[in-house]
């Protein structure tokens, strides 16, 4: 069997995201929907880019942002995703081979451009994306390497990618290769209209064992079981056969299995700035203790503590090392 490398290695859609501090009524005036995310043509991107005003450009894409996240713990984090070669693409492997991310995703030649989220942060922290998806669609399973595979502990796919048919193969792809190799897969939902589109599939992936750690936020898993009460939806999240790592926002998180649910408080943080990253950053860091075989409790709290450093800044990449953050809360990393 192949050595572990890689801590998790992470599929998704490559961003670079594109930050504006916005009044509530920009949003009015564009008629946007607080909170939620959009997709865009180049028109539209161009557009609403001229609006902005001021901005702050980060690589990103969900996955992404989880893989950083991983590299700043001290971990050793693989990333797939499909960028453009041209400046933004260049800009993009930059920054992820530079946070420590193996990224060796082949670019996409004489198609799209490279994707990019612009993203509103209103004064509340909340943001409101609008995303272009260009080159990132494009990743197929002949983008899969499946040494890399092999080699990571999880293989974690971010729901997004459900929607292009050759990424949902090339995730098919990776969770077989995963599996040959005694390793572990998991999936984010992404969010609750992602849940809307693909629901009868994704509980599928759980049904037939195709995924083993599901990532979800309140509004997701209670989409995903079609029900407003959330204990209704933990109670189905316990017969689903796979781990569920559930976000509650400032109430904490929560771990189910079959057998149990742990809990664990959230860090408390005054001066929330900007909620954007929070679900991927707290990925990160339950990833990371999954992988080196933490205990769940333990998983939840450094997934915790991770989403609480990310929203007390602009963008969703660690300004300071989580590996330093976490030893000084006592986490051994």
């Amino acid at each position: 069997m192949t050595d572990i490398r890689f801590d998790a290695l992470c599929i998704g859609n490559a961003i670079c995201d594109v930050f504006a501090h916005v009044e509530e009524d920009f949003l009015v005036v564009e008629d946007l929907v607080k909170g939620s995310m959009r997709l865009i043509d180049t028109e539209e991107a161009v557009r609403l880019y001229d609006k902005m005003g001021q901005t702050v450009r980060i690589s990103g894409g969900s996955a992404g942002n989880t893989a950083a996240g991983i590299a700043s713990l001290g971990g050793s984090p693989a990333y797939f995703g499909k960028v453009a070669n041209d400046e933004l693409g260049d800009s993009y492997a930059h920054d992820m081979k530079g946070t420590g991310v193996h990224f060796e995703t082949p670019r996409l030649v004489g198609g799209n451009p490279t994707a990019r989220s612009m993203i509103l942060i209103t004064p509340d922290g909340e943001r409101t994306m609008n995303t272009y998806l260009g080159a990132c669609v494009e990743f197929t399973p002949a983008d899969v390497d499946a040494d890399v595979v092999a080699a990571s502990a999880i293989t974690y796919m971010e729901g997004y990618l459900w929607d292009p048919q050759e990424a949902k193969k090339a995730f098919l792809e990776a969770a077989k290769i995963a599996h040959a190799n005694g390793r572990k897969v998991g999936i984010t939902l992404s969010d609750s209209f992602c849940v809307d589109r693909y629901r009868s599939e994704f509980l599928g992936l759980l049904k037939d064992g195709v995924v083993d750690v599901m990532f979800a936020n309140e509004h997701e898993i209670k989409a995903l079981y079609e029900t407003a009460d959330l204990d209704t939806a933990v109670a189905a999240a316990r017969q689903s056969g796979a781990l569920t790592a559930l976000t509650l926002g400032e109430n904490g998180a929560m771990a189910i299995t079959e057998r149990e649910v742990i809990s664990a408080k959230a860090e408390k943080v005054d001066d929330v700035v900007d909620l954007t990253g929070a679900g991927d950053l707290f990925a990160s860091g339950f990833l990371f203790g999954f992988a080196r075989d933490y205990d769940l409790k333990s998983s939840l709290s450094l997934g915790c503590l991770c989403a609480s450093n990310v929203i007390r800044h602009v963008g969703a990449r660690p300004e300071r090392p989580l590996k330093h953050i976490a030893e000084q809360s006592g986490f051994e990393v």
